[in-house]
């Protein structure tokens, strides 16, 4: 088989119908069990895992980000993509686009950010100027200008704890501060990825105005309506990426992982 592909489907991706007679699997790792689906498509591997359960059960601040990305590890992935539904605070960025990110501001306040605690493992300092895979972005951009698909190349994402949503105040302040998208679950993702030495980049489907700027109150029924609506668009884009992606060699992702270990066991 060739290069292996992870997805991570965020609000409104739960599976992918893409690829037929996926199998469960569980990757036991020292964070936790995690359990996500395997598949061959292209003589690719493709792996995809719902972060927030395939039901919807697990919200933002709990996910087990730590365990997901040291799964993704151990199984070998070299490219990982993600979803992530958002809000806009800009007008380019509408409802129903996509933004492939290119930076990230943190204002999560109760989540575990790194694999590198100074306990069982060293002390370490990761680079993030440039916090997504140059590599992996590029492959993302190119099949949606393929598909020609409505996308923003780059977008700066707000992190925000959840589950709540933000308040007109609290976006007013991430505009002025030259945020783009709100969401709840980048972060920490991007920087376990980062520190684990995997390719990583995010496709930030748009999915509503955020406070203050949407003419109504905000619902979750609003996203997952408005994420249905894209599926299509969004299943197209991942058949592409699967059958077009190629690997950088000289990607320098992996040198950023070289503290890091998976410690953990496949179970088919």
């Amino acid at each position: 088989m060739g290069e292996k592909i992870a997805f991570i489907g965020g609000t409104g991706v739960y599976s992918l119908d893409i690829v037929d007679h996926t199998v469960p699997l569980k990757v036991s790792t020292e964070y936790g069990e995690v359990n996500l689906h395997k598949g061959e498509l292209k003589d690719k591997t493709v792996f995809f895992m719902p972060r927030h359960g395939g039901e919807h059960k697990v919200p933002p601040h709990r996910v087990n980000y730590r365990a997901n990305i040291s799964a993704l590890k151990i199984l070998g992935a070299d490219m990982v993509i993600s979803t992530a539904a958002v809000g806009s605070l800009r007008e380019n960025f509408s409802p129903g686009s996509m933004a492939v990110l290119n930076q990230f501001m943190d204002f999560t306040k109760n989540r575990i950010y790194t694999f590198f605690s100074g306990e069982d493992k060293p002390v370490v300092h990761t680079d993030f100027t440039y916090p997504y895979c140059a590599n992996t972005r590029e492959n993302i951009i190119n099949e949606a200008k393929r598909l020609d698909l409505k996308f923003v190349d780059g977008g700066n994402y707000v992190c925000t704890e959840g589950p709540r949503f933000e308040t007109a105040a609290e976006i007013k302040m991430y505009e002025k501060l030259g945020g783009d998208l709100v969401g709840m679950t980048n972060v920490p993702e991007v920087l376990l990825a980062r520190e684990a030495g995997l390719c990583y980049a995010t496709i930030a489907l748009v999915t509503n105005y955020a406070a203050g700027i949407s003419p109504h109150i905000l619902t979750h029924e609003e996203v997952v309506e408005v994420m249905e609506s894209v599926k299509e668009e969004v299943n197209q884009l991942f058949l592409g990426i699967i059958k077009n992606a190629e690997l950088d060699p000289d990607c320098t992702c992996k040198d950023f992982g070289k503290h890091f270990t998976a410690e953990g066991n496949i179970i088919e």
